[in-house]
Protein backbone atom coordinates (compact mmCIF):
# COMPACT_ATOMS: atom_id res chain seq x y z
CA UNK A 1 0.00 0.00 0.00
CA UNK A 2 1.09 3.45 -0.91
CA UNK A 3 1.96 5.69 2.11
CA UNK A 4 3.46 8.66 0.64
CA UNK A 5 2.28 9.27 -2.68
CA UNK A 6 0.02 12.15 -1.59
CA UNK A 7 2.50 14.25 0.35
CA UNK A 8 5.73 16.07 -0.02
CA UNK A 9 9.43 14.74 1.96
CA UNK A 10 9.33 16.72 5.79
CA UNK A 11 11.34 20.16 5.19
CA UNK A 12 9.70 20.57 1.62
CA UNK A 13 6.25 22.04 0.04
CA UNK A 14 4.79 22.85 -2.90
CA UNK A 15 4.47 26.26 -4.65
CA UNK A 16 1.66 27.41 -5.68
CA UNK A 17 1.09 30.13 -8.40
CA UNK A 18 0.83 33.47 -6.45
CA UNK A 19 4.07 31.91 -4.50
CA UNK A 20 6.00 31.51 -7.62
CA UNK A 21 4.78 34.69 -9.14
CA UNK A 22 6.67 36.59 -5.72
CA UNK A 23 9.42 34.23 -5.99
CA UNK A 24 10.39 34.70 -9.76
CA UNK A 25 9.84 38.85 -8.43
CA UNK A 26 11.90 38.41 -6.29
CA UNK A 27 14.69 36.75 -8.18
CA UNK A 28 14.54 39.11 -10.67
CA UNK A 29 14.88 42.55 -8.76
CA UNK A 30 18.41 40.36 -7.58
CA UNK A 31 18.99 39.33 -10.50
CA UNK A 32 19.35 43.34 -11.72
CA UNK A 33 21.27 44.26 -9.14
CA UNK A 34 23.98 41.49 -9.58
CA UNK A 35 24.01 42.73 -12.85
CA UNK A 36 24.30 46.00 -12.13
CA UNK A 37 27.37 45.82 -10.38
CA UNK A 38 29.00 43.45 -12.92
CA UNK A 39 28.39 40.04 -11.85
CA UNK A 40 28.19 36.88 -13.82
CA UNK A 41 25.73 34.08 -13.58
CA UNK A 42 26.71 30.85 -12.95
CA UNK A 43 25.30 27.52 -12.48
CA UNK A 44 27.01 24.32 -10.18
CA UNK A 45 25.33 20.65 -10.23
CA UNK A 46 23.13 19.74 -7.66
CA UNK A 47 25.23 16.71 -6.93
CA UNK A 48 28.66 17.10 -6.05
CA UNK A 49 30.50 14.04 -4.38
CA UNK A 50 30.94 13.58 -0.59
CA UNK A 51 34.70 14.95 -0.38
CA UNK A 52 33.58 18.61 -1.70
CA UNK A 53 32.33 19.19 2.04
CA UNK A 54 34.93 17.37 3.34
CA UNK A 55 38.05 19.97 3.01
CA UNK A 56 39.68 21.17 5.97
CA UNK A 57 37.97 24.73 5.48
CA UNK A 58 34.62 22.82 4.78
CA UNK A 59 33.51 20.72 6.56
CA UNK A 60 29.80 20.07 6.94
CA UNK A 61 28.53 17.20 9.26
CA UNK A 62 27.65 14.31 7.65
CA UNK A 63 24.34 13.54 9.32
CA UNK A 64 23.19 17.26 7.74
CA UNK A 65 23.89 16.09 4.33
CA UNK A 66 21.21 14.18 1.53
CA UNK A 67 23.85 11.72 0.64
CA UNK A 68 23.26 9.53 -2.45
CA UNK A 69 25.53 7.00 -4.58
CA UNK A 70 26.48 7.20 -8.54
CA UNK A 71 26.37 4.26 -10.87
CA UNK A 72 30.04 3.10 -9.68
CA UNK A 73 29.22 3.28 -5.97
CA UNK A 74 31.02 6.75 -5.65
CA UNK A 75 29.30 8.69 -2.33
CA UNK A 76 27.27 12.35 -3.58
CA UNK A 77 25.89 14.53 -1.83
CA UNK A 78 22.90 17.39 -2.32
CA UNK A 79 24.76 20.56 -2.91
CA UNK A 80 24.05 21.90 0.96
CA UNK A 81 25.58 25.85 -0.22
CA UNK A 82 26.78 27.07 -3.40
CA UNK A 83 30.01 28.94 -1.91
CA UNK A 84 31.66 25.46 -2.25
CA UNK A 85 31.22 24.11 -5.43
CA UNK A 86 31.87 27.57 -7.11
CA UNK A 87 35.02 27.63 -5.58
CA UNK A 88 36.23 24.24 -6.79
CA UNK A 89 34.85 26.02 -10.69
CA UNK A 90 37.46 28.55 -9.82
CA UNK A 91 39.92 26.74 -8.91
CA UNK A 92 39.60 24.46 -11.86
CA UNK A 93 37.61 25.69 -14.58
CA UNK A 94 38.11 29.64 -14.22
CA UNK A 95 41.85 29.06 -12.77
CA UNK A 96 43.60 31.60 -15.62
CA UNK A 97 40.51 34.21 -15.74
CA UNK A 98 41.34 37.81 -15.14
CA UNK A 99 41.10 38.55 -11.21
CA UNK A 100 38.97 39.72 -9.66
CA UNK A 101 35.93 37.11 -10.55
CA UNK A 102 32.42 37.97 -9.89
CA UNK A 103 29.78 35.71 -10.16
CA UNK A 104 26.42 35.27 -8.77
CA UNK A 105 23.91 32.08 -8.88
CA UNK A 106 20.07 31.61 -8.79
CA UNK A 107 19.99 27.92 -7.34
CA UNK A 108 18.51 25.50 -4.49
CA UNK A 109 20.14 23.82 -1.85
CA UNK A 110 19.74 21.12 0.54
CA UNK A 111 20.68 19.93 4.07
CA UNK A 112 18.57 18.41 7.13
CA UNK A 113 17.22 20.86 9.62
CA UNK A 114 16.40 19.79 12.95
CA UNK A 115 12.52 19.06 13.34
CA UNK A 116 11.30 21.24 15.48
CA UNK A 117 12.87 24.54 14.25
CA UNK A 118 10.58 25.15 11.14
CA UNK A 119 13.31 25.33 8.60
CA UNK A 120 12.97 23.68 4.78
CA UNK A 121 15.66 21.86 3.99
CA UNK A 122 15.30 22.94 0.26
CA UNK A 123 16.29 26.45 0.19
CA UNK A 124 16.63 28.59 -2.90
CA UNK A 125 19.61 30.46 -2.78
CA UNK A 126 20.72 33.67 -4.52
CA UNK A 127 24.08 35.14 -4.20
CA UNK A 128 27.54 36.70 -4.96
CA UNK A 129 30.74 35.95 -5.04
CA UNK A 130 33.91 37.95 -5.58
CA UNK A 131 36.94 36.34 -5.83
CA UNK A 132 40.69 37.58 -6.14
CA UNK A 133 40.98 40.44 -3.96
CA UNK A 134 41.38 40.96 -0.32
CA UNK A 135 40.88 44.91 -0.45
CA UNK A 136 38.75 47.20 1.85
CA UNK A 137 36.76 48.30 -0.89
CA UNK A 138 35.86 44.53 -1.54
CA UNK A 139 34.60 44.32 1.17
CA UNK A 140 32.99 47.75 1.14
CA UNK A 141 31.04 46.69 -2.11
CA UNK A 142 30.05 42.89 -0.69
CA UNK A 143 28.11 45.13 2.44
CA UNK A 144 26.44 47.72 0.15
CA UNK A 145 25.59 45.41 -2.33
CA UNK A 146 24.09 43.64 0.93
CA UNK A 147 22.14 46.61 1.60
CA UNK A 148 20.62 47.40 -1.83
CA UNK A 149 19.13 43.61 -1.85
CA UNK A 150 17.85 43.92 1.26
CA UNK A 151 16.53 47.60 0.70
CA UNK A 152 14.83 46.12 -3.04
CA UNK A 153 13.03 43.55 -0.73
CA UNK A 154 11.26 46.06 1.66
CA UNK A 155 9.78 48.95 2.77
CA UNK A 156 13.52 50.02 4.29
CA UNK A 157 12.19 48.01 7.62
CA UNK A 158 15.56 46.20 7.07
CA UNK A 159 18.98 45.29 9.87
CA UNK A 160 22.85 44.78 9.28
CA UNK A 161 24.87 42.99 11.72
CA UNK A 162 29.04 43.28 11.32
CA UNK A 163 31.40 40.91 12.89
CA UNK A 164 34.76 39.49 12.03
CA UNK A 165 35.28 35.73 12.27
CA UNK A 166 39.25 36.43 13.10
CA UNK A 167 38.49 37.49 16.39
CA UNK A 168 37.13 33.75 17.35
CA UNK A 169 39.57 32.18 15.27
CA UNK A 170 42.48 34.02 16.90
CA UNK A 171 41.05 33.42 20.42
CA UNK A 172 40.49 29.62 19.80
CA UNK A 173 43.92 29.32 18.08
CA UNK A 174 45.67 30.49 21.18
CA UNK A 175 43.02 28.14 23.64
CA UNK A 176 44.00 24.32 23.93
CA UNK A 177 41.35 23.07 22.81
CA UNK A 178 40.52 19.54 20.77
CA UNK A 179 38.14 20.28 16.93
CA UNK A 180 35.23 18.66 19.16
CA UNK A 181 35.84 21.27 22.32
CA UNK A 182 36.15 23.94 19.41
CA UNK A 183 33.43 23.36 17.37
CA UNK A 184 30.99 23.25 20.87
CA UNK A 185 32.61 26.41 22.00
CA UNK A 186 31.77 27.74 18.11
CA UNK A 187 27.86 26.35 18.36
CA UNK A 188 27.35 27.81 22.40
CA UNK A 189 28.63 30.90 20.89
CA UNK A 190 26.67 31.60 17.81
CA UNK A 191 23.54 30.28 20.30
CA UNK A 192 24.63 32.78 23.14
CA UNK A 193 24.08 29.71 25.59
CA UNK A 194 26.08 31.63 28.38
CA UNK A 195 25.25 29.23 31.28
CA UNK A 196 26.87 25.92 28.71
CA UNK A 197 29.71 28.12 27.52
CA UNK A 198 30.88 29.16 31.26
CA UNK A 199 30.68 25.44 31.98
CA UNK A 200 33.12 24.25 29.18
CA UNK A 201 35.44 27.19 29.24
CA UNK A 202 35.86 26.64 33.00
CA UNK A 203 36.92 23.56 32.38
CA UNK A 204 39.71 24.72 30.18
CA UNK A 205 41.67 27.12 33.15
CA UNK A 206 40.91 30.62 34.68
CA UNK A 207 42.72 32.10 31.50
CA UNK A 208 42.19 35.56 29.77
CA UNK A 209 41.15 33.47 26.74
CA UNK A 210 38.60 31.57 28.28
CA UNK A 211 37.27 34.66 30.29
CA UNK A 212 36.86 36.81 26.44
CA UNK A 213 35.16 33.83 24.74
CA UNK A 214 32.79 33.77 27.61
CA UNK A 215 32.17 37.81 27.08
CA UNK A 216 32.10 36.90 23.19
CA UNK A 217 28.49 36.36 22.64
CA UNK A 218 27.68 39.68 24.48
CA UNK A 219 29.73 42.08 22.48
CA UNK A 220 26.83 42.67 20.20
CA UNK A 221 25.27 46.62 20.17
CA UNK A 222 26.89 50.05 18.69
CA UNK A 223 30.21 51.94 18.40
CA UNK A 224 30.89 51.28 22.17
CA UNK A 225 31.30 47.39 21.61
CA UNK A 226 34.81 48.02 20.06
CA UNK A 227 36.12 49.56 23.62
CA UNK A 228 34.59 46.50 25.40
CA UNK A 229 36.50 44.60 23.57
CA UNK A 230 39.65 46.21 23.55
CA UNK A 231 39.04 46.14 27.26
CA UNK A 232 38.64 42.71 27.53
CA UNK A 233 41.56 40.73 25.40
CA UNK A 234 44.51 42.92 23.64
CA UNK A 235 46.61 41.01 20.93
CA UNK A 236 48.16 42.56 17.99
CA UNK A 237 46.29 40.35 15.50
CA UNK A 238 43.35 41.18 17.40
CA UNK A 239 43.94 44.62 17.87
CA UNK A 240 44.16 44.68 14.06
CA UNK A 241 40.95 43.14 13.06
CA UNK A 242 38.98 45.62 15.71
CA UNK A 243 40.52 48.75 14.08
CA UNK A 244 39.99 47.53 10.73
CA UNK A 245 35.73 46.47 11.62
CA UNK A 246 34.98 49.63 13.61
CA UNK A 247 36.31 51.45 10.52
CA UNK A 248 33.85 49.27 8.05
CA UNK A 249 31.05 50.53 10.78
CA UNK A 250 32.08 54.05 10.68
CA UNK A 251 32.04 54.08 6.75
CA UNK A 252 28.74 51.76 6.85
CA UNK A 253 26.99 53.74 9.33
CA UNK A 254 27.18 57.37 6.74
CA UNK A 255 25.30 55.21 4.36
CA UNK A 256 22.33 53.84 6.53
CA UNK A 257 22.76 55.13 9.92
CA UNK A 258 23.63 54.12 13.14
CA UNK A 259 19.74 52.90 13.86
CA UNK A 260 19.79 49.88 11.22
CA UNK A 261 23.21 48.94 12.29
CA UNK A 262 25.28 46.60 14.74
CA UNK A 263 28.11 45.30 15.33
CA UNK A 264 28.04 41.61 16.78
CA UNK A 265 31.72 39.76 17.33
CA UNK A 266 29.74 36.50 18.82
CA UNK A 267 28.65 36.00 15.38
CA UNK A 268 30.18 33.27 14.61
CA UNK A 269 28.57 30.92 11.56
CA UNK A 270 28.71 27.27 11.40
CA UNK A 271 30.33 27.56 8.23
CA UNK A 272 34.04 27.16 9.23
CA UNK A 273 35.78 28.99 6.42
CA UNK A 274 35.27 32.36 6.90
CA UNK A 275 38.19 34.38 8.09
CA UNK A 276 37.36 37.69 8.16
CA UNK A 277 34.23 40.75 7.84
CA UNK A 278 30.66 38.38 8.43
CA UNK A 279 27.14 40.34 7.47
CA UNK A 280 24.10 39.16 8.35
CA UNK A 281 20.52 40.93 6.97
CA UNK A 282 17.22 41.08 8.43
CA UNK A 283 13.83 42.01 7.34
CA UNK A 284 10.83 43.23 9.75
CA UNK A 285 8.50 39.99 9.68
CA UNK A 286 11.29 36.94 9.88
CA UNK A 287 12.96 35.89 13.25
CA UNK A 288 16.05 34.72 11.45
CA UNK A 289 18.60 36.24 8.95
CA UNK A 290 17.54 36.40 5.18
CA UNK A 291 21.21 37.37 3.79
CA UNK A 292 24.34 36.07 5.25
CA UNK A 293 27.89 35.75 3.93
CA UNK A 294 31.33 37.16 4.71
CA UNK A 295 34.99 36.87 3.80
CA UNK A 296 36.68 33.49 2.77
CA UNK A 297 40.74 33.70 2.28
CA UNK A 298 41.24 30.20 2.77
CA UNK A 299 38.56 27.95 0.97
CA UNK A 300 39.77 27.64 -2.38
CA UNK A 301 43.59 27.20 -1.03
CA UNK A 302 41.57 24.02 -0.31
CA UNK A 303 41.37 23.09 -4.15
CA UNK A 304 44.56 24.01 -4.63
CA UNK A 305 44.24 27.82 -5.91
CA UNK A 306 45.01 30.51 -3.25
CA UNK A 307 43.27 33.24 -3.55
CA UNK A 308 40.99 35.36 -1.34
CA UNK A 309 37.50 35.96 -1.80
CA UNK A 310 34.08 36.89 0.14
CA UNK A 311 30.41 36.85 -1.09
CA UNK A 312 26.97 36.45 0.31
CA UNK A 313 23.78 34.21 -0.07
CA UNK A 314 19.97 35.40 -0.09
CA UNK A 315 17.48 33.06 1.49
CA UNK A 316 14.97 33.91 -1.67
CA UNK A 317 12.21 31.89 -0.01
CA UNK A 318 12.22 34.14 3.04
CA UNK A 319 12.61 36.92 1.08
CA UNK A 320 9.37 36.15 -0.82
CA UNK A 321 7.32 35.34 2.20
CA UNK A 322 7.94 38.50 3.65
CA UNK A 323 7.14 40.60 0.19
CA UNK A 324 4.04 38.34 0.11
CA UNK A 325 2.83 39.01 3.74
CA UNK A 326 3.13 43.01 3.13
CA UNK A 327 1.13 42.22 0.11
CA UNK A 328 3.24 44.05 -2.73
CA UNK A 329 2.82 41.87 -5.59
CA UNK A 330 -0.94 41.79 -6.66
CA UNK A 331 -2.62 38.14 -7.53
CA UNK A 332 -2.51 38.25 -11.77
CA UNK A 333 -5.16 38.25 -13.73
CA UNK A 334 -6.15 37.95 -17.31
CA UNK A 335 -6.66 41.57 -19.22
CA UNK A 336 -9.30 39.01 -21.75
CA UNK A 337 -10.82 35.98 -22.03
CA UNK A 338 -12.28 34.85 -25.22
CA UNK A 339 -15.64 32.96 -26.33
CA UNK A 340 -15.62 31.80 -29.57
CA UNK A 341 -18.99 30.66 -31.30
CA UNK A 342 -18.78 27.44 -32.90
CA UNK A 343 -17.26 26.87 -35.95
CA UNK A 344 -15.38 29.88 -35.59
CA UNK A 345 -12.21 28.73 -33.10
CA UNK A 346 -9.86 28.98 -35.87
CA UNK A 347 -10.60 33.00 -35.97
CA UNK A 348 -10.26 33.20 -31.96
CA UNK A 349 -6.99 31.79 -32.17
CA UNK A 350 -5.76 34.62 -34.52
CA UNK A 351 -7.76 37.54 -32.58
CA UNK A 352 -6.33 36.13 -29.46
CA UNK A 353 -2.86 36.15 -30.93
CA UNK A 354 -2.86 39.97 -31.87
CA UNK A 355 -4.00 40.99 -28.66
CA UNK A 356 -0.98 38.93 -27.19
CA UNK A 357 1.14 40.80 -29.52
CA UNK A 358 -0.14 43.98 -27.80
CA UNK A 359 1.12 43.06 -24.85
CA UNK A 360 -2.59 41.74 -23.07
CA UNK A 361 -2.94 38.40 -21.11
CA UNK A 362 -5.71 36.32 -22.97
CA UNK A 363 -7.69 33.13 -22.19
CA UNK A 364 -9.89 30.88 -23.95
CA UNK A 365 -13.04 30.37 -22.65
CA UNK A 366 -13.58 26.47 -22.63
CA UNK A 367 -17.78 26.81 -22.49
CA UNK A 368 -20.11 26.64 -25.23
CA UNK A 369 -22.64 28.84 -23.43
CA UNK A 370 -21.77 32.63 -23.39
CA UNK A 371 -23.22 33.02 -19.75
CA UNK A 372 -21.06 30.62 -18.56
CA UNK A 373 -17.85 32.67 -19.91
CA UNK A 374 -19.27 36.21 -17.98
CA UNK A 375 -19.66 34.28 -14.70
CA UNK A 376 -15.95 32.28 -15.26
CA UNK A 377 -14.70 36.01 -15.91
CA UNK A 378 -16.21 37.75 -12.87
CA UNK A 379 -14.55 34.89 -10.69
CA UNK A 380 -11.59 35.10 -12.31
CA UNK A 381 -11.86 39.43 -12.02
CA UNK A 382 -10.79 39.49 -15.63
CA UNK A 383 -12.43 42.75 -16.97
CA UNK A 384 -12.94 41.83 -20.94
CA UNK A 385 -14.48 39.38 -23.08
CA UNK A 386 -14.02 39.00 -26.79
CA UNK A 387 -17.00 37.20 -28.39
CA UNK A 388 -15.71 35.85 -32.13
CA UNK A 389 -18.11 35.12 -34.88
CA UNK A 390 -19.25 37.04 -37.67
CA UNK A 391 -17.85 39.91 -35.65
CA UNK A 392 -15.43 40.59 -32.91
CA UNK A 393 -17.26 42.26 -29.75
CA UNK A 394 -15.61 43.15 -27.13
CA UNK A 395 -17.71 43.19 -23.81
CA UNK A 396 -16.30 44.92 -20.38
Amino acid sequence: MKKYNLITPEGTKDFLFEECLVRRKVENRLHGIFRSKGYSELITPSLEFFDVFQTESTHYPPERLYKLTDSKGRLLVMRPDSTTPIARVVATRLRDAALPLRLYYNQTVYRFEPALKGRSDEIMQMGIELLGTSSYMADVEMVTTAIDVLAACSDGSFSLELGDAGVFKELMRELNATPEERENIRYLIETKNYPALNDVLDTMGDSKIAAALKKLPALFGGEEVFDKASQLYSSQRIDEILTDLKKLYQDISKVIGTGRLTVDLGMVNNADYYTGVIIKGYLEGYGEEVLSGGRYNKLLADFGYDIPATGFAVNVDAVSNIVRQNGEIPVPSADAVIYAEQGYEMKAVSVAEQLRKKGMVVEYGFFDQLELVREYARERNIGKIVIVDEEVTEVE
